[in-house]
């Protein structure tokens, strides 16, 4: 299972949410190059890099975040937040990211996304499949649809994708363990590669993540708490 640390990104600073408020904003490093070059030290490999001031105002904010990781690092970096048209799907790439992230866009414009992926392919592409009480929501948690988070992710199953990340958002920054009956139920009913995200706060979460059959889990504020440790990270697997 591959263990993917997460830097969410406003003003240029590492922060973290609860439940997606932004009122809940804070900030835990000024320079995140240096917790990004600290995870690579522990033997990390990968990073979920989120651009919420992008999410927010639905254009890349932070592009110039994402090139100083990528060049400055060897990290895999997936991007997301404020891709909205192809030319910011090609900005993103052209600063270094290996993969994005769609999530607001999935749900707004399937046709375009589907060109992406012909484009693209469809490995350089992770759904977003962001949820509150199961139902999808966009632009950095703030609208709401009516979206089945299920159907939603079938959706672009068939579509070809092969990669989703899933966040309840109930979960998201609270520390209380991650939804693993949603979880389950997705993987029963697809064959895409699940990449859960929100709430974990332990190794035995992730030990329980695997278990179930995720392909990966996206750790946020249990790092930056210290509730999960580098040197846990280092021995998992």
């Amino acid at each position: 299972m591959k263990l993917i640390p997460a830097i969410d990104i406003i003003d240029g600073k590492c922060v973290r949410l609860s439940k997606g408020d932004y009122d809940t904003k804070k900030i835990y490093h000024e320079n995140p190059l240096d917790i990004a070059k600290e995870y690579e030290e522990h033997g990390i490999q990968y990073l979920h890099l989120v651009d919420l001031d992008g999410a927010k105002a639905k254009t890349i904010q932070n592009l110039k975040t994402l090139e100083m990781l990528a060049v400055q690092t060897n990290l895999i970096i997936d991007f997301g937040g404020g891709i909205k048209t192809r030319e910011s799907l090609q900005s993103a790439f052209n600063a270094g990211a290996n993969q994005v992230t769609i999530g607001s866009i999935a749900v707004e414009n399937l046709g375009l996304c589907q060109e992406w992926i012909s484009e693209f392919g469809a490995e350089k592409l992770i759904l977003g499949a962001d949820c509150l009480d199961r139902k999808i929501k966009t632009s950095g948690w703030l609208t709401d649809s009516d979206l089945d988070v299920l159907d939603f992710i079938q959706s672009y199953e068939t579509k070809g994708l092969k990669e989703v990340i899933c966040t309840d958002i109930s979960k998201d920054g609270m520390l209380e363990g991650p939804s693993f009956e949603l979880y389950k139920e997705i993987l029963s009913q697809c064959k895409i590669s699940l990449i859960a995200s929100g709430g974990i706060s332990s190794i035995q979460d992730l030990q329980d993540l695997k278990q179930i059959g995720c392909s990966g889990a996206i750790i946020g504020k249990a790092l930056y708490e210290g509730k999960i440790s580098l040197k846990e990270l280092q021995k998992f697997n």
